[in-house]
């Protein structure tokens, strides 16, 4: 019998798209393919950014991934097929702690690699 190792560290990433139905797109779609367990859609984001040496600014929604850390790479390599964007945002951020049971639901959900 062997001992199981530690749980797999669990990971929030930020995206965001150009609108609400872009970002149902993709939220189905990575739930559905099991690489996220969770993926909140928040409307509203006004978003001011530097692109090609011009200030720009434009309303978007903002995608908060549940994932595991294991998942991550191709994750993001699907986000980057389905995205619209020439460079959408992907940025990966640790969890620190939470509920034990959230933090195992979220592993039990997504498929690893």
């Amino acid at each position: 019998m062997t001992a199981a190792g530690p749980p797999a560290p669990v990971r929030i990433v930020l995206v965001t798209a150009p609108s609400e139905t872009v970002a149902l797109n993709l939220a189905r779609t990575l739930v559905g393919e099991a690489l996220a367990a969770c993926v909140n859609v928040v409307p509203g984001l006004r978003s001011v950014y530097r692109w090609q040496g011009a200030v720009e600014e434009a309303e978007e929604v903002l995608l908060l991934l549940k994932t595991r850390a294991d998942t991550v790479d191709t994750l993001r390599q699907r986000v980057e097929t389905l995205h619209p964007y020439e460079v959408p945002e992907f940025v990966v951020l640790p969890i620190e702690g939470g509920l034990d049971a959230y933090l195992s639901w979220i592993r039990s959900e997504v498929s690893p690699p």
